[in-house]
């Protein structure tokens, strides 16, 4: 039985997951779980890729170890960060989308180009980390001077593995400097901000073969496959894996962020999806992911993780069934609002925010976690309503996957504010369309998205949730 193989990054883990299906259903293979844990240096905050790297690298080998037939590899991470490049160097380790450096790159590029000009050509919601504001911070720093490549996460993992340099179409789509209607880099608008075209590397389209590793990693590793190119912004493989009617239905891939949307044929460029603060991002097969990020569970987890550092421990599970019990009125916040953008004093950051819009504040562990988790639940339905206005797409039902699919107070929390059922998994969407289209590309599966998402619904349980009253 062919497999293939998925490197799937997160904010605060990776995995390495070997697929196979046969013909009917996908069968999948965790073989390696790492920690993403951030670092801080003089230069800022940073993402410790060689950790990352280490990580992966580790999970590759089990992989060929379980699978020796693995067809291909593919990776895919979070947006916008990304290393500099110049021959076969990185200038830099990549730095962290909640650095704080961003705020003068903002500065920078709106000075350049209004925001109105840049939403009509880029499509994309304001986002202070965007790829090209991080980049105006880079040549600010005259670090460009030097660079001739910029690789985003995914294609920089490709990098490493066999020395190609691309730009997989659905992740450059987020850095703003891809044309939101011919899908290619906008070269003008790059030069107006001071991005010069060498370092924009070339364009491939998910499914593509990116390159054969390097020697010295296909002797690591113990065997040797492609990499090919997948929806390699992590959400771009999760809506692949969303087992959904997309004329008809909404979905949530939930995890540290929460974004919420619709899919459709053309980006929606309208005065009031920018007033809405709505993204056109690239999707598999040509298609648009029409939607908008809400903060995430990195409320919650940024919220646990405070608590802890006083040497306490938080059970979530039990939290949530507490949480679930709270009885009377809790504080509902913005969850939108970027004073929660930072890390560190999450609980502090919620208790004024209440007060200060005249809200109950939380006094128990279980009460913050109810008031967290009706606010993600309020800005989820709040999306995904605005979603179907601005798209003319009707939404009869919300899918919910990744790590947020289990948690079952959100989700019926989420169904009882939209009015709407929930459907719920998978939990690892993002590495199911990751390997997913590698199966295609390989000839394992064929078919359009329906028919992808067809073997997702064959393979995979779901869990309803109805809007109660």
């Amino acid at each position: 039985m062919t497999s293939v193989a998925a490197v799937d990054l997160g904010a605060t883990s990776g995995r390495v997951i070997v697929g196979s299906f046969d013909g009917d259903e996908l069968r999948m293979d965790t073989v390696g779980r790492f920690a993403n844990d951030p670092v801080t240096t003089p230069s800022g905050m940073q993402w410790d890729l060689f950790a990352l790297y280490r990580g992966a690298m580790t999970g590759l080998r089990e992989a060929f170890a379980a699978a020796p037939d693995v067809a291909s590899i593919g990776v895919d991470s979070w947006a916008v960060d990304y290393a500099l490049l110049r021959g076969d160097r990185m200038l830099s380790t990549p730095m962290h989308y909640r650095d704080e450096r961003t705020a003068r790159g903002v500065e920078a590029v709106h000075a350049a180009v209004p925001f109105e000009e840049l939403y009509r050509r880029n499509g994309l919601q304001f986002l202070p980390f965007n790829t090209l504001y991080q980049l105006a911070c880079e040549r600010q720093d005259g670090m460009l001077d030097a660079a001739d490549a910029v690789l985003l996460m995914p294609d920089l993992f490709g990098w490493l593995l066999t020395g190609e340099r691309v730009a997989e179409s659905t992740n450059a789509s987020t850095t703003g400097l891809l044309d939101v209607t011919t899908k290619q880099w906008d070269t003008e608008l790059a030069a107006r901000i001071g991005v010069p075209e060498r370092v924009l590397p070339r364009l491939v389209a998910p499914g593509e073969r990116v390159g054969s590793f390097l020697p010295h990693v296909a002797k690591e590793l113990g065997g040797s496959a492609p990499v090919v190119a997948v929806g390699s912004h992590d959400t771009a493989s999760a809506v692949v894996a969303v087992p959904m009617k997309a004329d008809r239905a909404a979905y949530i891939s939930c995890g540290t962020w929460g974004l919420v949307g619709v899919e459709t044929e053309h980006p929606v460029l309208t005065d009031a999806a920018r007033e809405a603060n709505f993204t056109n991002e690239g999707g598999v097969d040509g298609r648009t992911r029409f939607l908008h990020n809400v903060m995430g569970l990195w409320l919650l987890s940024e919220t646990i993780r405070e608590w802890e550092r006083d040497g306490e421990r938080i059970d979530l599970e039990q939290l949530l069934t507490e949480a679930a019990q709270v009885d009377g009125a809790v504080g509902v916040f913005d969850a939108n609002d970027p004073v929660f953008m930072p890390a560190g004093g999450m609980p502090e950051r919620i208790a004024v925010w209440l007060a200060e819009h005249g809200r109950p504040v939380p006094r128990t562990k279980p009460e913050f976690a109810r008031s967290i988790i009706e606010s993600l639940a309020e800005a989820f339905a709040g999306a995904v309503r605005t979603a179907s206005e601005l798209s003319g797409v009707p939404v009869e039902t919300i899918h919910i996957v990744g790590g947020g699919s289990l948690n079952e107070l959100l989700c019926q929390l989420t169904a009882d504010r939209a009015g709407v059922p929930v459907e719920a998994g998978p939990v690892e969407a993002t590495a199911v369309g990751n390997l997913l289209i590698q199966a295609r590309a390989a000839g394992i599966v064929d078919g359009d998205l329906d028919s992808l998402r067809a073997v997702v619904a064959r393979t995979f349980d779901v869990y309803r949730y109805l809007p109660r009253p």
